[in-house]
């Protein structure tokens, strides 16, 4: 028998500036740290994760971009305090879907986020003025054609289903496979509740047609339910 009442998720009014680590991202992305070296490596939505500012020391070639780049320092700082207060609530108020296996525990977690948030910062002005960080957003980028040998784009995609419809969804994998001369990876493939997007199907055969080819693959990282797949777009 079904349950009268939806499953628990997370309640986000809008896409939250929260982000992960270097090494966050090889878990729940599902590549190797020594994949990047050489590569030209875009990380799409990327808020105030350290992705970008630690790649350089592995040997990549990264740009971010964020609706939000070309703000301030101290704007993007006031963002971080807000967003990461609230999503520490809601995680908080949720912690039954938590599931530790990434991260010990709660504390754990909102170290290595805050510690994510910190180094963006200390990044952020010079590698804004050098072209690391770039403003846009999905379904459009100002990148050019297959700009991009590896493109990231975390905790966007499926999981705020809810606020983005298909056609947005459909337009933004084709503009990521657009940019990117290899691989697309998007994770995780689920929404706030962690239950599986309810489109899925229709967006791979959409996709195929337009000869992308987009398959789901299994990760070794889970924060809550349904995080432990991440898809990857080839086209």
């Amino acid at each position: 028998m079904s349950s009268l009442f939806p499953p628990p998720s997370l309640q986000l009014p809008s896409v939250a500036f929260f982000g992960r680590t270097f090494d966050e991202y090889c878990q729940c992305l599902g590549f190797n740290r020594s994949a990047v070296r050489g590569c030209r490596v875009l990380d799409v939505a990327a808020g105030p994760s350290s992705f970008t500012a630690e790649a350089r020391g592995h040997g990549a070639i990264p740009v971010a971009v964020d609706p939000l780049y070309g703000f301030k320092p101290q704007a993007l700082a006031t963002y971080v305090q807000l967003d990461y207060d609230r999503m520490f609530r809601e995680m908080r108020r949720l912690e039954s879907l938590l599931t530790y296996q990434y991260f010990p525990s709660f504390a754990a977690a909102e170290a290595s986020r805050r510690s994510a948030a910190a180094r963006f910062l200390a990044d952020y002005a010079d590698g804004f003025v050098q072209g690391r960080y770039v403003g846009g957003a999905l379904p459009r980028l100002p990148f050019p054609d297959k700009g991009f040998d590896l493109t990231l784009c975390a905790h966007l995609l499926f999981l705020y289903a809810a606020r983005f419809d298909y056609v947005w969804h459909l337009a933004a994998c084709r503009e990521l496979v657009r940019v990117t001369a290899g691989e697309v990876r998007i994770h995780p493939v689920c929404g706030l509740g962690g239950q599986p997007y309810p489109e899925l199907a229709r967006l791979q055969a959409d996709l195929r047609a337009m000869g992308i080819a987009a398959q789901v693959i299994q990760v070794d990282y889970k924060f809550f339910a349904g995080t432990d797949t991440t898809m990857v777009l080839t086209g």
